[in-house]
């Protein structure tokens, strides 16, 4: 029986795909290059296998930054609107999916942090800090 898939997008919509989410390894990374490609105390990264990813459309608006030190590690974002793509490993069996960016429930949770040793030194877990379901109040 085939997993079901789920879908993911763009900020703009130009780009569109889909995945096969259950059949990966869902993890937060906190290494230096995902907190500064990202813009955040780490990323959400579903990894799957690359036969349980496809481009629906868009593709050629993906535009990939590889960096020559790391195996390991690709940005990969629309040229229109910025928002970080999936990406797909240098021996081309993993497909790297930005969790940020998924439309749907992927119907599995994250399983743990990596690279911990090397979170920022302002991250706090989230549930110590309070909660709003939309903007804080003012402070008058």
């Amino acid at each position: 029986m085939p997993i079901p898939q789920v879908r993911g997008s763009c900020l703009c919509g130009a780009v569109e795909y889909a995945v096969a989410a259950e059949s990966g390894s869902f993890q937060y990374c906190h290494c230096g290059r995902c907190r500064k490609t990202g813009g955040a105390a780490h990323a959400a990264n579903l990894i799957v296998p690359a036969g349980e990813f496809r481009w629906l459309r868009g593709e050629e608006h993906v535009v990939q930054y590889v960096h020559e030190e790391a195996t390991r590690f690709c940005n990969a974002f629309c040229r229109t609107c910025g928002s970080k793509l999936p990406w797909t490993t240098r021996d081309h069996r993993w497909v790297v999916v930005t969790a940020g960016t998924l439309d749907d429930d992927p119907g599995t949770r994250p399983l743990r942090n990596i690279f911990w040793g090397s979170r920022a030194s302002w991250y706090l877990p989230p549930a110590d800090l309070p909660a709003f379901e939309e903007l804080p109040p003012r402070k008058k």
